[in-house]
């Protein structure tokens, strides 16, 4: 696991493991950690710093044999994501100088991934924050929520969208 500092008092927790059973063994253990993202092999894990800018620490900054390198973030928010802004009270999405209208739950769904960027935010956490209740069920709603943002951000051209982790959960990344 890596923790990569985003401010004084929060972290990110890099979990990887090879099965999503393994995955989401690890989302339940750390799922109140300020951020946690989860994959499949280190590669990925180094994958996802590159695209967010951060540096890692030299291998001498290893505490443990199970703890990975000290992470430092060249900037917080990703250029691309910070300029994505939500209107709370209008419930509209502004890239640039073009917006467009949301839904309830799209605003509130947007809401959860835009006030921490790179979080990936668990299937259980988003229903709860967004649904009010617990997840039950396959998560086709979800779905349809984020495949209907996807396509509100793609007309919009942002340079953002909404990133799947499987079998945990969703996150905001620039597209690729």
């Amino acid at each position: 696991m890596t923790s990569m500092e985003r401010s004084s008092d929060s972290s990110l927790i890099i979990g990887v493991a090879a099965s999503t059973a393994e995955r989401v063994h690890l989302a339940r253990l750390l799922g109140e950690a300020d951020a946690l993202l989860l994959v499949s092999s280190a590669d990925q894990a180094r994958a996802f710093l590159e695209l967010t800018g951060v540096t890692i620490a030299p291998s001498s900054a290893v505490m443990a044999p199970s703890v990975a390198p000290v992470a430092k973030p060249i900037r917080a928010v990703p250029e691309p994501v910070a300029e994505l802004r939500l209107d709370v009270d209008r419930r509209v999405v502004r890239w640039k100088d073009r917006e467009m209208p949301l839904t309830r739950l799209e605003h509130d769904f947007l809401h959860c991934l835009v006030t921490e960027p790179g979080r990936v935010w668990t299937y259980q956490r988003l229903h709860h924050a967004v649904w009010g209740n617990e997840h039950l069920g396959h998560g086709s709603h979800i779905h349809s929520v984020v495949k209907r943002l996807r396509q509100k951000l793609a007309n919009l051209g942002a340079t953002v969208t909404i990133h799947a982790v499987r079998g945990v959960g969703f996150h905001l990344l620039p597209t690729a």
